[in-house]
């Protein structure tokens, strides 16, 4: 085994955004309620169920954003304009647009 596993660090750096950095961000934004802004942000995590719609349902050499249907341009778009709203509307939108990014990141960051 190599010192350096890009494998192993590129998995880390993909689930510490999706699991660590939300507690980070309620805790800064949200620090009187961060304890359900974080759960809030987790559950947007959901969006990853329009994978069980494709064949195969992972696929290291495809982009998630701009294939799935909750992944999409015009769904990026709408995840934007949640972030006008108040409330729990915003925070939603502001997970999703992470979570969207954690993505983008994951794929053409450590893809090339």
């Amino acid at each position: 085994m190599d010192f350096f596993d890009i494998g192993l660090l590129k998995t880390f750096t993909h689930y510490f955004l999706h699991f660590i950095c939300p507690v980070f961000i309620a805790l800064i934004f949200y620090r009187e309620n961060w304890k359900k802004v974080y759960l809030i942000l987790l559950a947007t995590m959901l969006v990853d169920l329009d994978h069980l719609f494709a064949d195969p349902i992972f696929d290291p050499n495809r982009a998630s954003v701009g294939f799935h249907i909750l992944h999409s341009y015009y769904a990026i778009a709408v995840y934007f304009l949640m972030l006008f709203f108040k409330g729990n509307i915003r925070i939603i939108g502001i997970g999703l647009l992470f979570h969207m990014l954690t993505d983008l990141q994951d794929f053409y960051f450590w893809s090339h």
